[in-house]
């Protein structure tokens, strides 16, 4: 009986406690709480009839919307008639992983039938959006510009293709288990996926290194996006897609490559003795300085010259400069220019390469 008591009033307190500050969290933070006791409330379902709502008839969900906002009667009848309007239909910013995520964990708390429909519509809706060549757009249908190219940019194709490996394997991450063809369609996806990965690996003078953040879906060549992004060799984005190529079992001759050239990479061009500090101005304007610090944790430049990997910048008129502080405020203190993310790379390669090299 207390044990009853104490739940009841553990799933309450998590409930009111969710309830006052579910609204300041981002969507990303509310989808990856930690706390399985949430995924029980009744606010974390009134949040999956939001996530429902925004999913388009093809599939796939719009970006940058927090979802657990309450919506009024008004704008539940607007979302139901704009089911077909797919243009808003993205992987960029973590749209669509995130709301296949939220469902899966409200479908181990919750088994609504409801929830697994989304989350395998979602799945098909990834792979329509596939390229013949692996890659993926970072809208789909797909928009007139930059958002064509096959897009690394923040983790998007990763996030998809770790959706894939998981859905392919059954191995429980995901709580929604699918039916063996499109278990086979997503290991198919993953394996297209991986060769595009390693055709569009960037060759400086014959010798692999990283990747772009974006390369043309044609050329599979480095290309560029807004204005301040252009083509380059990107520190965390190619982070990303090396910690994907180290989860592949038993990887091939051409795998182990392309990560040992990463690998290689990544030790020649971090940058020591600095630190990046975000701070306010007095008229309490973002802005950022580097920051001598000789016990820094290593950084990565966010663009690299193709040639030579020179870190450089740029302000919305996409003119070169070659330090962070060249460039205007609004730049500078608006966007994260420096990684730390290739460390993980780092740290984890020495297990990575001793268990594979065992296995040749």
């Amino acid at each position: 009986m207390k044990k009853t008591q104490h739940l009841i009033f553990t799933l309450l307190f998590v409930s009111q406690l969710t309830n006052a500050q579910i609204g300041n969290r981002s969507w990303s933070e509310v989808v990856n709480n930690k706390n399985e006791a949430w995924f029980d409330t009744d606010t974390a379902k009134a949040v999956a009839e939001n996530v429902l709502l925004y999913q388009k008839d093809i599939g796939g969900w719009p970006k940058n919307v927090k979802m657990q906002l309450p919506l009024s009667d008004g704008d539940k009848a607007e979302l139901h008639d704009d089911k077909s309007m797919d243009e808003t239909c993205t992987i960029d910013n973590g749209a669509t992983s995130l709301e296949m995520k939220y469902l899966s964990r409200m479908y181990k708390h919750n088994p609504d039938e409801r929830y697994k429909t989304a989350f395998v519509k979602g799945i098909h809706y990834l792979l329509q959006a596939q390229y013949q060549n692996g890659g993926w757009p970072q809208f789909y249908p797909l928009h007139k510009g930059y958002s064509t190219h096959i897009t690394f940019n923040d983790d998007a194709m990763v996030n998809v293709m770790n959706i894939l490996k998981h859905v392919a394997t059954h191995d429980g991450y995901y709580s929604i288990l699918v039916d063996n063809e499109t278990a086979n369609e997503c290991e198919k996806a993953f394996e297209k996926g991986i060769k595009c990965i390693l055709e569009t690996q960037y060759k400086q003078n014959g010798v692999l290194t990283s990747w772009c953040a974006q390369h043309d879906e044609k050329t599979l060549q480095p290309a560029g996006a807004r204005s301040y992004e252009l083509p380059s060799l990107s520190g965390g984005e190619s982070a990303g897609i090396v910690l994907l190529l180290m989860l592949v079992e038993k990887p091939s001759k051409e795998i182990m490559q392309a990560v040992d050239a990463a690998y290689a990479w990544f030790e020649k061009t971090k940058i020591t003795g600095l630190r990046v500090e975000s701070y306010r101005t007095p008229e309490g304007l973002k802005e950022k300085r580097l920051v001598e610090d000789a016990k820094a944790a290593p950084l990565w430049a966010r663009f690299m010259e193709l040639a030579d990997n020179r870190p450089f910048f740029s302000d919305r008129d996409g003119v070169k400069k070659y330090s962070m502080m060249e460039i205007g405020r609004e730049r500078r203190g608006g966007y994260n220019w420096y990684s730390e993310k290739p460390q993980e790379v780092l740290n984890k390669y020495p297990a990575w390469k001793a268990k594979w090299e065992k296995v040749k």
